[in-house]
């Protein structure tokens, strides 16, 4: 691109806008839920996730394990959110106690079984045109981009954050995954082994956290420590992609949390 340097951040300014109004983007400058972790937020658009908005979160395998996790990932995030939260399923195996342990109270959460995913989707679009929730959460294996654009829609409109957690019946279906949709960020989660403890016990659980799409964001992937009881993550000084971990400011009691 030819042109003085201030002709050229006008032009990106102009592309900018342009892009903003075609993905129906609203003037006004989107809230967004920080993770509190320097090398995540400063890959998302605001310096975290977007609220008004909706992500999607899959395990790094279609185990019991990774399941898991990319529900404790995804309770964690609805946990740092306020008001209550909708949480609906397909599947009758979702664990309270495990969701209160990662910072969810049972109090807050308002549990729906849907027969099927098209059920469940269309429970997601009433939560988040709702307007009176912190969070909605589904759990989906198929999202086409017509439906994941209509959810996007809903949360733009009331200002709540939609998760998307993606589980499949059988690993075949897995492939939908990588299928185009409108969702603002989507992330896979994947157990790594625990840090030994210096006696018996079980530590905190560990996960490769791979933010595989941000819109006007970066990708990247990292290592971090699971949720507390308080929804929070912890990075494990690791940024697999860009190695941003080695000068991460630290907070008072030495760790940088979520």
């Amino acid at each position: 691109m030819k042109g003085s340097p201030a002709e050229k951040k006008s032009a990106l300014e102009a592309l900018q806008a342009t892009i903003a109004r075609i993905e129906g983007h609203k003037s006004r400058k989107r809230a967004v839920l920080p993770f509190g972790v320097k090398e995540i937020d400063m890959r998302l658009p605001g310096g975290g996730l977007a609220l008004g908005a909706l992500h999607e979160v899959a395990g790094g395998g279609n185990d019991a394990l990774n399941a898991t996790a990319a529900a404790l990932f995804t309770a964690g995030i609805a946990a740092r959110t306020k008001g209550k939260v909708l949480w609906i399923v397909t599947r009758q195996d979702i664990f309270a106690p495990a969701l209160d342990q990662a910072g969810l109270a049972a109090r807050r959460v308002i549990h729906v079984e849907a027969s099927s995913d098209n059920d469940a989707l269309a429970c997601f679009e009433e939560g988040l045109r709702h307007g009176g929730l912190g969070s909605v959460v589904a759990e989906v294996g198929r999202l086409t981009m017509t439906a994941s654009r209509r959810l996007q829609i809903a949360a733009e409109g009331t200002g709540t954050i939609g998760l998307a957690v993606r589980r499949w019946r059988r690993q075949t279906e897995a492939a939908d995954f990588g299928q185009p949709t409108a969702s603002t960020t989507r992330w896979r989660v994947s157990v790594l082994p625990s840090a030994p403890l210096p006696v018996p016990g079980v530590e905190r659980p560990r996960w490769m956290l791979e933010l595989l799409r941000a819109r006007s964001g970066e990708c990247a992937d990292f290592e971090v420590e699971g949720c507390d009881a308080n929804g929070r993550i912890e990075s494990c000084g690791v940024a697999v992609s860009a190695a941003l971990a080695d000068g991460a400011h630290q907070e008072e009691a030495g760790q940088r949390r979520a």
